[in-house]
């Protein structure tokens, strides 16, 4: 990576952080299955003119896929869990818990941005031009279907903060 250019955790972090994005990411996930660590990821090729193409989003996807599966998603569920149960949660007890679990998540996510930014890279080099489909392509990707108006709703508060960074 360039010194002048920012790595996809800042950025991620940046573009979550902005009005509305954390809320939209998560209808996206839980509505649509989209992975956001994927979508952040693509927002980051967009702002750096990459384009995502189907082929290259399948064979990056499949690279964090297990990981995604078998790491990321079960300490969500778990974190999830615990946030209404089982038996003895909800407690002071198991809300520490649960925040430690979603430190653990959170940097779970960090080490699959880390692998999607290696990905991203030489996408970024190539210059590869108008990106400006990269997000609705992940959208697609995951949701398998067109968009319902609330997931067009969220992924245009995803592309407006987008814009503003």
């Amino acid at each position: 990576m360039t010194d002048d250019r920012m790595g996809l955790w800042d950025f991620a972090l940046r573009l979550y952080a902005s009005p509305g994005v954390g809320d939209a990411c998560l209808t996206l996930q839980d509505e649509s299955g989209v992975d956001v660590p994927m979508l952040l990821f693509s927002a980051w090729l967009a702002k750096h003119s990459a384009a995502l193409t189907d082929a290259e989003l399948e064979r990056i996807d499949e690279r964090v896929a297990d990981w995604r599966n078998e790491v990321v998603r079960p300490l969500r569920d778990i974190r999830r869990r615990l946030k209404g149960g089982p038996h003895p949660a909800p407690t002071k007890e198991t809300d520490a818990l649960r925040n430690e679990v979603k430190g653990v998540e959170l940097g779970s996510e960090k080490i699959e941005l880390a692998v999607l930014e290696a990905e991203g890279e030489a996408l970024i080099a190539a210059g590869s031009g108008d990106a400006s489909g990269n997000l609705a392509r992940v959208l697609w990707h995951f949701r398998g279907s067109e968009p319902d108006a609330k997931a067009t709703e969220a992924l245009g508060i995803v592309e407006k903060a987008l814009a503003g960074l």
